[in-house]
């Protein structure tokens, strides 16, 4: 059981449930690495909230970390949909994060998606240094 979840939009097609890898361990799943939407073939669950029980038969994954940006921010750093890029996080316990996953969309502003566990690794905090490349 995780308590205290977040529930994040826009509304889709699909649900699905996203957890950083060390909640996975917590849990004992074998969470699949994936993209967002990818959910054929995993986990399910279920979920409590105060107006009950939903039950997802599958939707569980460790989602790829990602970057959502407009086709002008893709063309900005010369990438496609799908292309990898990097983040350089910088700090006291800065790191390189590779193969962050290019998704691009008109309606998406320039946002990097990161799970807390690598977020925590490098102490992650509003005012650290960020640098996105190709």
């Amino acid at each position: 059981m995780i308590s205290n979840l977040r529930i994040l939009g826009p509304c889709r097609s699909l649900n699905q449930v996203e957890l950083a890898y060390t909640d996975g361990i917590a849990l004992g799943f074998d969470l699949p690495l994936r993209s967002s939407g990818n959910i054929k073939g995993t986990l399910g669950c279920m979920l409590m909230g105060p107006a009950g029980f939903f039950e997802m038969p599958e939707g569980v994954i460790r989602a790829l970390r990602h970057v959502h940006m407009s086709p002008a921010d893709a063309a900005y750093y010369g990438v496609k949909p799908g292309d990898d890029m990097k983040l350089k996080i910088g700090g006291p316990c800065g790191l390189s994060l590779d193969k962050m996953l290019a998704r691009v969309d008109p309606s998406f502003k320039l946002e990097v998606h990161i799970d807390t566990d690598e977020g925590n690794a490098c102490n992650l905090q509003p005012d650290t240094p960020c640098e996105l490349t190709k």
